[in-house]
Formats: C-alpha cells, sequence, structure tokens
C-alpha cells in the first residue's frame, strides 16, 4: 500500500569527526613508528613487557585506523552494486584485528610462563629509555586527540585507547626500574602477562560487538518489544509487526517494520510519527515503514517462508 524510507547516519566531511580526521592520521603514525621501535626495543633488551605493551599498541592502532575508516568509507558514495557503500568494512577490519589480537596475548602468556619457568637475561636501563620514548609519544598523542574528543565519540574513543596505552608504558618502566634496583627478573614477564590480561576483555568485547553487527543483531539500547508497544499506541495504528532493527557500521543504525493502519490514505501522517519516533527516541535515522491494511497484511502472513 505505501512504504517510507528515510536515510541518515553518514559522516560528512564538516562533521566533528570529519574536522579531526588529521589529528587521527597524527595520533596514528606516531603509534605505529613507536610500536615498531618498541618490538625491536623487545627482542634486543629481552624484555617480554616491551614485547606485550607492543601488542597493547596494536590495539590502539587498530582503534585510531577504524575511527579513519569509518571517517572515510562513510564519506563515499552509495553505487548500484552497493547500496550502502563500504560501511561494514569497519566491522570486518574489528573482526580481523580482535581475532589476531587474541592469538598474540596467547602467545605472550605462553612466553611469561615460559620465562617464569626459565627466567632469561634483561637490559634494565635500554628497556626503560624505550617505555621513556613511549611514554613521551603516548602523551604527545593524548594531546592530539584531546581538542576533539569533547566534541566527537570517535575521537573519544581514540583518545581513550591512547590513555590506556600510556597506563602500559608506564607499567613498562615500573619493571625496569624492579629490574634494575633488585635483579627480580620475573617482574618482567609478570609485567608483560599483566599487560596481556589486560588486552583481552577490550579485544573480547570488540570481538563480540564485531560479530553481532555482522550478524545484524539488534542495536544497545533498542529493545523490538518495547518499539512495538510504541508503534501500536500511535493513532489510526492497529498494529505493528516484522519489525527489525540492526546496526550497517558504527554509529548507523536502521529499523525496517509493517505497519497496519486503520485508513491507508493516512499513510504518510503514520510514516512520518514512526520516523519521529525513530530518530527522537532510539536516534535511528534510516527508516524503511511499510504501511498496510488488514487484507495486504493477512496476504504477507500466508506467504511462503
Amino acid at each position: 500500500m505505501g512504504h517510507g524510507h528515510s536515510h541518515g547516519g553518514s559522516i560528512p566531511s564538516g562533521s566533528a569527526a570529519g574536522r579531526n580526521k588529521s589529528r587521527l592520521a597524527w595520533a596514528l603514525a606516531l603509534t605505529l613508528t613507536y610500536m615498531a621501535a618498541e618490538v625491536v626495543g623487545g627482542l634486543l633488551t629481552g624484555s617480554l613487557a616491551l614485547l606485550a605493551d607492543a601488542a597493547h599498541m596494536v590495539t590502539d592502532a587498530g582503534g585510531l585506523a577504524l575511527s579513519l575508516l569509518a571517517i572515510h568509507y562513510a564519506a563515499k558514495a552509495p553505487t548500484p552494486g552497493k547500496s550502502f557503500g563500504y560501511m561494514r568494512f569497519e566491522i570486518l577490519a574489528a573482526l580481523a584485528n580482535a581475532v589476531v589480537l587474541l592469538a598474540v596475548t596467547a602467545y605472550i602468556l605462553y612466553e611469561a610462563y615460559r620465562r617464569f619457568v626459565e627466567p632469561t637475561e634483561i637490559l634494565g636501563w635500554p628497556m626503560m629509555l624505550v617505555a621513556l620514548v613511549g611514554l613521551g609519544v603516548n602523551l604527545a598523542s593524548m594531546k592530539l586527540l584531546a581538542g576533539g574528543s569533547s566534541e566527537s565519540l570517535n575521537v573519544k574513543g581514540a583518545y581513550f585507547e591512547v590513555f590506556s596505552d600510556m597506563l602500559g608504558s608506564v607499567g613498562v618502566i615500573v619493571a625496569a626500574l624492579a629490574v634494575m634496583a633488585t635483579g627480580w627478573r620475573w617482574v618482567d614477564p609478570l609485567v608483560g602477562a599483566g599487560i596481556g590480561l589486560f588486552i583481552v576483555p577490550r579485544t573480547w568485547r570488540l570481538l563480540n560487538e564485531a560479530l553481532h553487527i555482522l550478524l545484524e543483531g539488534t542495536p544497545p539500547g533498542v529493545d523490538l518489544g518495547k518499539l512495538k508497544v510504541e508503534i501500536d499506541a500511535m493513532p489510526g495504528v492497529r498494529r505493528a509487526y516484522d519489525l527489525h532493527a540492526w546496526t550497517l557500521t558504527s554509529g548507523f543504525d536502521a529499523m525496517s517494520g509493517h505497519v497496519v493502519v486503520d485508513d491507508v490514505a493516512g499513510g504518510p501522517d503514520v510514516i512520518r510519527a514512526v520516523r519521529r519516533l525513530m530518530k527522537e527516541r532510539h536516534g535511528i535515522e534510516h527508516v524503511t515503514v511499510q504501511v498496510e491494511d488488514e487484507a495486504l497484511a493477512a496476504e504477507a502472513a500466508h506467504l511462503p517462508v
């Protein structure tokens, strides 16, 4: 009988996220450069804590890269072959990032166990110098992102990624000081294992969120049962059915559904009301609604699945 379709959720170049694209790019460049230095430093000094912190920085680099990808791909126009553009690329990258990080963490924990059993020689001073440089890089990245973190959730997420890595650098410095002061080589694998375990909950959440989106799960905060009650209570609406809500990519949710009305002539008003409800109460602007009478709804109920 009729349907309504409205779009929203793309990131225009003039948005808060778009304005902070250069900040994110600089923070990513600093993070990747120091991550490489930390890997080299960890191998040369024999420090597992440095290698674990480098793995931790992979999560930060991944988060920054995903933020940039979200800005870049959300600005691309859809094509006939890809009607939603490349929005899901961000989610696929997040999934790959999570899988790699879990594998790296498993290796770090195994290596920590091995070093507890057979402690290895650790060069304390070089280890601390590398960690101090890392602390400076993290503080510089935090300063870069601080200005945009108050106006963009995307940038705020990246800011907290870098902040958590700053804490990892502090942990490595503490481990280096302990090794130099006491000669307790087991402190290094202990801190390395601690940093590895710190990665696991964040990475597991990232993995679950990516899978939830790829399986087109209902967005957090959206209760389809309550949504049906809200639509059913609208003037001129008999009932709503076959409601769906899902996430296309971070910050871009969508909703579709069928609404049976008393009079299809009033369909446009019902569509506007549903759009307003979804935008104001649920933050969803990409809404598709099909308005039907009882006869059409009955036909739909008897269609083969």
